[in-house]
């Protein structure tokens, strides 16, 4: 039960979500997998032999994926890219343990002087160190991730610790799981040379994932930033103009904001080893898009397949018209090794 407790404990320290660049290591709210890319770019429920899925809540650990290892590369617009790998293992004592790297690159940059003239190139880059444990008691499983995070840009550097917090419900033996998560609870420990401490991109999220008895389908729904109700946002310079000639100014909807908490998914299952996803990110889709131009912004699509001891998921995912990501995951569980030589 210490596990539950330190959960408890940590809930207190939430504070106020912090959206649209308002955050320090905004990096922390990318998707680490393609299985999570797509189905809406996040997931508290989804349980999988993925060990980067408790990077989306740490009491997605499960027995599945024991000793199995994940490397995920996604490329971003330009020179963006960013590389996540995991490992899952059980202790008989301590619980199910995961230890993760996320590592984002942003290509090279070149400075200048007050006359425009080029000194020389720097680098800007982030990334997050993460450790996760996780407890089941009964239809319960509690876990905790702490992550030390670091921005660096030019060879300036923050430093921060974010921990996860999360509970799994899973009633019967049925495709049905219910997750709470809280991600991103934390403190900026050291902030760029002559900034101020910013906070971190706090997000609580509850979700679940149903398959229906007898089809081939799986379902996820994520209700994200739980913590503040208000997470839209209206230009102030974007206007139109009725047909008196009086200028119209966009107002907020509520139907709209409650939209942009939800994130859908659905996954068609073909077999053991293979199935196909898609998902939708309603707040995505509408801070993306462009000027009466969605793009399919907010869409992801997405397949799984199994070769072998190897599984490989593969999603693309739309970020507006201008450009779109790829993302790919290579996972393999290791402990067939063990039971050869046994």
């Amino acid at each position: 039960m210490k596990h539950l407790s330190a959960f408890l404990l940590l809930l207190p320290f939430a504070a106020q979500a912090q959206l649209g660049g308002r955050a320090a290591f905004p990096f922390l709210e990318l998707p680490p997998s393609a299985q999570v890319a797509a189905l809406g770019g996040m997931t508290a429920s989804t349980r999988s032999s993925d060990p980067t899925q408790f990077f989306a809540n740490p009491a997605l650990l499960n027995a599945d994926m024991d000793h199995a290892a994940a490397v995920s590369y996604v490329s971003y617009v330009t020179d963006i890219k960013q590389s996540t790998a995991a490992y899952a293992f059980n202790t008989q004592k301590s619980g199910r343990f995961g230890l993760g790297l996320t590592y984002l690159n942003y290509g090279s940059f070149d400075s200048y002087d007050a006359a425009g003239n080029v000194l020389s190139t720097f680098s800007v880059n982030e990334y997050a160190l993460a450790a996760a444990d996780s407890y089941t008691k009964g239809k319960f499983t509690f876990g905790l991730t702490g992550k030390l995070v670091v921005s660096g840009i030019a060879g300036n550097r923050a430093v921060g610790f974010a921990g996860d917090a999360g509970v799994l419900y899973k009633p019967n033996e049925q495709d049905f799981t219910v997750g709470l998560v809280m991600k991103n609870a934390g403190y900026m420990l050291k902030p760029y040379t002559a900034a101020a401490r910013e906070p971190l991109p706090l997000d609580v999220q509850l979700g679940t994932t149903i398959k229906p008895e007898h089809m081939p389908l799986r379902f996820t729904f994520t209700a994200h930033h739980l913590q503040q109700w208000d997470i839209q946002y209206l230009d102030p310079n974007s206007s139109t103009t009725n047909a008196n000639g009086d200028t119209v100014r966009a107002k907020k909807n509520f139907g709209d904001n409650l939209a942009r908490h939800l994130t859908v998914g659905a996954e068609l299952l073909l077999g053991k080893g293979l199935s196909l996803r898609m998902g939708y990110n309603h707040l995505q889709a509408r801070e993306l898009r462009l000027d009466n131009v969605g793009g399919g912004a907010g869409f992801s699509f997405g397949a799984m397949v199994k070769i072998s001891q190897f599984q490989l998921d593969y999603t693309y995912a739309t970020l507006q018209a201008a450009g779109s990501s790829n993302y790919f995951t290579l996972s393999r569980r290791f402990d067939s090794f063990s039971k050869k030589k046994e």
